[in-house]
């Protein structure tokens, strides 16, 4: 994080130096892509999970720390507030049989770090939004990471006011919040994908081509502060909790720093240099290498500013650079999804965002060459808000339900996809058999949430809180079984 992390004041000169520490980075970095510097040939993909820690009462409870120092593994770390903790696995080849590798690590990693977090009297789960984060947790604690706090009041005094929370969806909701810690209400699993400098683009629009798909089929966040709102309300909420721009700003059109983007574009430079461009320092944090002087000596330079800056624009697709084994690479980071079901509703999400991908990057007239960027953002929105009621427009096709699109032409492109890495067919079918049932059904995460609830309310009676609680219960029975969720039952 840098030298001054510890500092919780930055001057002016230390913004100044920082934006010519920042340019000198991509200047670098687009020498690297000219000279032909990044390592090939590698499809690898990654996978990291964030992670809620409930107690008996099903609500959040502050003890990441505590579990953490328990779980003993570098795989697991902290999140931004004390209930969250995250999981991190390692790169696999994207070949064979490297979904059932992963079910079998995310399995055996998740039931570990749950039993430890058993010995604490909490347990974990896998959920966009717990349903039973209410008013009492708006003043969590953040975690004991410096980058936390620091991040914090860098984005409270950029909008210089609290922070504005309003959703209109199937309820209302309008709170004020004096710090960005209804962030760390959303937890989400994040897809990586290495790709070759020139295959960025393609796989990136691509990317941002069906994400709106992602989110109906895979929306798993529809409460948030007892109200329910959006299906995937998380997305909505995880941009309002960290806007640094104050009503005047919004007004003027300022870009925010959770971003869908404006263009497709044409090279992983580009995505960059608008973030340099568009997006104030939050960080101004600095490393003592000197990038120009390591690339002239032939060695890899790892742009540390560059890349903490870029952390701090929150783009629904981001592009990373990084080293690994002393090789610079670039990937697409998909930061799309919710956390759960469970780990095979996961591993699905996965298998269709992949398989999409591929066969999507690699026709001969692209979808974004047909498909206005408006209409890829306008179907993000939608499926966030309306999950699989959504109704989204795809090039030919027109405008019709996100399930029929699905079913009619994205699944058969998935397939594709999936074979053209040279996936396991049993694997394949198995996994994207799982998003077809959920189209077929109606049946995702959200929904379900929504459908217990309502049964809890108007055929049991309960309250809100109480039917809140009892279904979050339910709901981490389900997902322990492992069973996909659109198997899972309501009264």
């Amino acid at each position: 994080m840098g030298e001054r992390l510890s500092t919780d004041v930055f001057t002016r000169e230390d913004r100044q130096r920082y934006r010519h520490k920042l340019k000198r980075c991509l200047w670098v970095f687009e020498r690297m892509l000219l000279e032909g510097r990044f390592e090939t040939g590698r499809k690898l993909m990654g996978i990291e999970l964030e992670l809620n820690l409930a107690g008996d009462d099903q609500t959040p409870v502050n003890i990441n720390e505590q579990v953490l120092a328990r779980i003993a593994s570098q795989d697991f770390q902290t999140e931004l507030g004390q209930f969250n903790i995250e999981v991190n696995i390692a790169p696999h080849k994207l070949a064979g049989t490297v979904f059932s590798e992963l079910e079998e690590e995310l399995r055996t990693s998740l039931n570990y770090a749950n039993r430890k977090a058993n010995e604490m009297g909490a347990h974990i789960v896998m959920i966009g939004i717990l349903p039973t984060f209410g008013d009492a947790h708006t003043t969590a604690t953040f975690s004991s990471n410096p980058r936390y706090w620091l991040l914090n009041q860098q984005i409270i005094e950029a909008r210089g006011e609290n922070l504005s929370i309003a959703i209109d969806g199937v309820e209302h909701l309008a709170v004020e919040v004096g710090s960005i810690i209804l962030e760390a209400a959303g937890t989400s699993v994040q897809f990586h994908l290495q790709v070759d400098a020139p295959a960025f683009a393609p796989t990136w629009n691509a990317a941002q081509a069906i994400a709106g798909v992602q989110l109906a089929v895979g929306a798993n966040s529809p409460f948030f502060l007892g109200r329910q709102l959006w299906r995937e309300t998380r997305s909505i909420l995880f941009e309002q909790a960290t806007d640094t721009r104050s009503e005047e700003l919004i007004a003027q059109g300022v870009r925010p720093r959770v971003y869908f983007g404006e263009r497709w574009c044409g090279s992983v430079l580009e995505l960059f240099e608008e973030n340099v461009r568009y997006f104030p320092t939050l960080l101004p944090l600095f490393e003592d290498e000197d990038p120009v002087h390591l690339l002239d000596a032939g060695e890899v330079p790892h742009l540390p500013e560059l890349k903490l800056h870029n952390g701090t624009v929150w783009r629904w697709n981001r592009p990373v650079y990084d080293v690994a084994r002393g090789k610079p690479h670039v990937r697409v980071e998909n930061r799309v999804l919710p956390a759960g079901p469970t780990v095979v509703d996961m591993l699905a999400n996965a298998a269709l965002y992949y398989g999409l991908v591929r066969a999507l990057s690699e026709q001969e007239r692209p979808v974004w060459r047909r498909m206005p960027f408006s209409a890829a953002k306008d179907n993000f929105y939608a499926g966030a808000r309306y999950g699989l009621d959504a109704r989204m427009y795809w090039p030919v096709l027109g405008e019709g339900p996100a399930p029929e699109l699905v079913l009619r032409k994205l699944l058969p492109l998935a397939y594709e996809g999936l074979d053209r890495y040279r996936i396991e067919s049993r694997e394949r079918d198995r996994l994207l058999g799982i998003i077809e049932q959920r189209c077929r059904r109606r049946r995702n995460g959200a929904s379900w949430q929504a459908a217990m609830f309502d049964y809890l309310t108007d055929r049991l009676g309960l309250d809100r809180p109480t039917a809140l609680t009892e279904m979050t219960r339910v709901y981490t029975e389900y997902m322990e079984s492992g069973e996909p969720v659109h198997s899972w039952p309501l009264p």
